[in-house]
């Protein structure tokens, strides 16, 4: 159940939220949706794979784990990466449109929402203002926000350009222990190095060559992904 209304800064000035990770408050995935504004910071942690939405739409994802409901990032209640994907710092809020204008709404039903005098952060200062919990989700709905906007010409122009190629990977993490991504879709290094100029051209004039790169140089990321399960295995 949801209990989804615009987040109001008088209405709702009491409002705490709990800031830290666990499986209660829904960070237990082996995979995350993930977006163009985030491709720089999670290539250093994640590989970066793709999947082909029901319509047509490619949407980022970062491998967290290996198994349902792994994540090889959660150590309690820490996230042990230095970047943490945006959908997983939004917390209860979400963007939903208001007369025409994108708006932030919060879920009152979220299992982040704590009440009165319990132990939380305040979204608002006393005089009103954001306080730095409102001020970190607002960071990440505005990186999923532009995400969004985004898509559909990252898709068309990966998929003209055939960048982003379905791909069958074995993960092997033991001698008789191993994982088979199907479904996905990568950019390898190697796509992009066949390339002509007038297409890497087209992407640069895009601004998406250097989200492809990232998305290329995060795969070497599956070999810390196997090293972090191996250390949960041992």
């Amino acid at each position: 159940m949801t209990h989804t209304t615009r987040l109001d800064n008088v209405a709702h000035a009491r409002l705490r939220i709990a800031t830290g990770h666990g499986a209660e408050y829904g960070d237990a995935v082996n995979q995350i949706a993930l977006f163009l504004p985030e491709f720089e910071d999670a290539q250093r942690h994640y590989p970066i794979l793709f999947r082909r939405q029901e319509n047509g739409s490619l949407q980022a994802v970062a491998i967290l784990g290996l198994d349902r409901d792994e994540n090889l990032f959660l150590d309690g209640e820490r996230w042990a990466a230095a970047y943490v994907p945006a959908m997983a710092r939004r917390g209860p809020f979400l963007i939903g449109m208001a007369e025409g204008e994108p708006m932030i709404h919060v879920d009152l039903a979220n299992s982040r929402i704590v009440d009165e005098g319990e132990t939380g952060e305040p979204l608002f200062l006393p005089q009103g203002g954001h306080a730095p919990a409102l001020e970190r989700a607002l960071d990440a709905l505005r990186a999923i926000h532009l995400g969004h906007e985004a898509a559909p010409g990252m898709t068309r122009l990966f998929d003209e350009l055939e960048l982003a190629q379905p791909i069958s990977l074995n993960v092997q993490v033991a001698d008789n222990h191993s994982y088979n991504f199907k479904d996905y879709l990568a950019i390898t290094p190697e796509r992009i190095v066949a390339l002509d100029a007038e297409r890497l051209a087209r992407l640069n004039q895009a601004r998406l060559l250097m989200p492809a790169v990232f998305a290329a140089s995060s795969l070497a990321n599956m070999n810390q992904l196997i090293a972090r399960k191996r250390a949960r295995m041992a």
